[in-house]
């Protein structure tokens, strides 16, 4: 939409937020995560502390409030989110519980006087946890199953749990979602569909389109009843999500049984390990216990109220490697009803994925456009032609970090992954890095001491931001993308501005007259 080159060249080099205006040290530990209000008035941070801070953001931003989380049994605060009318503010955490287990609870805190309305259990911890909608959070817990097969459970919750009535529910279950080879659902986050037809910024990358056949990173859906697909699943150009036939479940079963039998009888080959035995065990059981999708994502109406439920997952490691799409109806969004949502057949015990994507590599930070259309991953690149024989032992990772885009109407990669930031901690060791997006940038954390910008259009970079550790969170200011907040492991949040809004700051400011002027001239008077 730019008039010319120039005012281009103006926009790139003058509405950058990358001067450094102001750095905040009331944390006293790393701070983790930073997020915005929609109304850009006030900020929350979360921190190694213990703490999460209110922040007012005026021209010099102040603290607010602070709230200590130690009296609950935290660790730390990881992760924070302002529901849709700024009303409520959700604050995850680490959460220790007895015999020092670690766990994750999710607190709701009233923006009218700071007082922590409700507490709900969070497991594992990195399911992190989102709105829904103004008053509904979306928490997760976790049952094993065996040694490396568990069930994912999310769950919808009322940020008001003090309701007198005992016939109004404060919680129902969304989704139970079975995991294999040590895998878990964890950072979820919601997308809303309705304004998919009209984006802010339409990223038209037709080349990137015709070759997505043979990008890196494919989409590919689990609705397949062949074992085959399963076990190797299918990379093609248009993906679709696909129903089980009608006697899908009746050739699981049999293949379930059949898989016994070889057993007792001793045709199953004797290199398989006990490992491997769960896993095709548990791929058996699940094909004739899993309700199939619904309908297909790519056909759905543009204009409705569906939303997705958008979360990283796996299938050959414990490490995050894919981001699973389930959609969410109209009627799921409230509590109301029986507290296991919809009643469902003996077949139909656990939910499908709607979506798979599937990232080749430990994926470590997601963030959405404005317009919710893109979905920006951060992930570190396994080796092009690994081969993963042990759940527990997931392949060595890039330090080169990728960020993936991902157009979710047409459930394709849309642009080359952006490429300048880096990661070193190995596989055992790896930490969400989180990301931001605004209309016309991208920004990303990272492990080596820099922030980093890019732009949206031309998918270059555009501006590092220095710190004295690792950078945990970036954030935009959703009314103004020339505002920017760095969080670090120095326990600093730094506030970076454009060039174009410091000259305009510094003009507005009065000189101020030296004493000796002002003191002749009130001699004179």
């Amino acid at each position: 939409a730019a008039v010319s080159w120039y005012d281009e060249f103006q926009r790139l080099y003058d509405t950058i937020p990358c001067v450094e205006v102001q750095a905040l040290k009331e944390h006293n530990d790393q701070v983790l995560h930073l997020s915005f209000s929609h109304s850009g008035c006030l900020f929350a941070s979360c921190s190694k502390d213990c703490t999460v801070k209110i922040w007012s953001n005026e021209l010099d931003i102040s603290l607010q409030h602070s709230s200590n989380m130690r009296p609950y049994n935290w660790s730390y605060t990881q992760f924070s989110q302002f529901n849709s009318d700024d009303s409520l503010l959700l604050v995850s955490g680490v959460f220790v519980g007895p015999h020092n287990s670690s766990s994750g609870e999710i607190a709701v805190i009233s923006m009218e006087n700071f007082t922590l309305l409700s507490r709900v259990r969070n497991k594992p911890y990195d399911v992190f946890g989102c709105w829904l909608n103004e008053t509904n959070l979306i928490s997760g817990n976790l049952h094993r199953i065996g040694r490396i097969t568990s069930c994912s459970v999310l769950w919808l919750n009322n940020a008001f749990q003090g309701i007198e009535s005992e016939n109004v529910n404060v919680v129902k279950r969304l989704f139970k979602i079975q995991n294999l080879n040590a895998s878990t659902i964890r950072t979820v986050m919601v997308a809303d569909c309705s304004r998919y037809d009209s984006p802010d910024l339409l990223l038209d990358y037709e080349e990137q389109l015709a070759a997505s056949s043979t990008s890196a990173c494919p989409v590919f859906d689990l609705g397949s009843d062949s074992e085959e697909e399963e076990a190797k699943p299918k990379q093609t150009a248009e993906p679709a999500v696909q129903e089980l036939p009608d006697d899908g479940r009746v050739t699981a079963e049999h293949g379930l049984q059949q898989f016994f039998d070889d057993i007792m009888e001793g045709c199953v080959r004797p290199a398989m390990t006990e490992t491997e035995l769960e896993t095709k065990v548990a791929e058996l059981f699940v094909r004739n216990r899993t309700k199939p999708p619904e309908m297909n994502l790519l056909s759905m109406d543009s204009n409705s109220k569906m939303k997705y439920l958008i979360f990283t997952t796996g299938c050959l490691t414990y490490s995050p490697h894919q981001i699973g799409i389930k959609r969410i109806l109209p009627h799921q969004m409230t509590t109301a009803g029986p507290v296991l949502g919809e009643e469902r057949r003996s077949d139909e015990f656990f939910d499908s994925l709607d979506h798979v994507i599937d990232i080749h590599g430990h994926i470590i930070g997601m963030g959405l456009s404005p317009d919710h259309r893109y979905l920006y991953v951060n992930s570190r690149a396994w080796p092009r032609d690994c081969v993963i024989s042990d759940p527990m032992q997931p392949p060595p990772i890039a330090e080169e970090i990728d960020l993936h885009v991902f157009d979710l109407k047409t459930m394709k990669e849309v642009k080359r992954a952006l490429r300048a930031h880096r990661a070193y901690t190995p596989n055992e060791e790896c930490f969400f890095i989180f990301l931001d997006v605004s209309r016309d940038f991208v920004a990303s954390g990272a492990e080596d001491r820099h922030g980093y910008i890019w732009d949206r259009h031309y998918n270059i970079c555009l501006a590092k931001l220095q710190h004295d550790n690792v950078v945990n969170s970036v954030a935009f200011s959703p009314v103004e993308q020339e505002l920017l907040l760095t969080a670090s492991d120095d326990a600093t949040i730094k506030v970076w501005r454009s060039p174009r809004v410091v000259r305009v700051q510094q003009a507005r400011k009065p000189r101020p007259r030296k004493l000796l002027f002002s003191w002749l001239m009130n001699q004179k008077s």
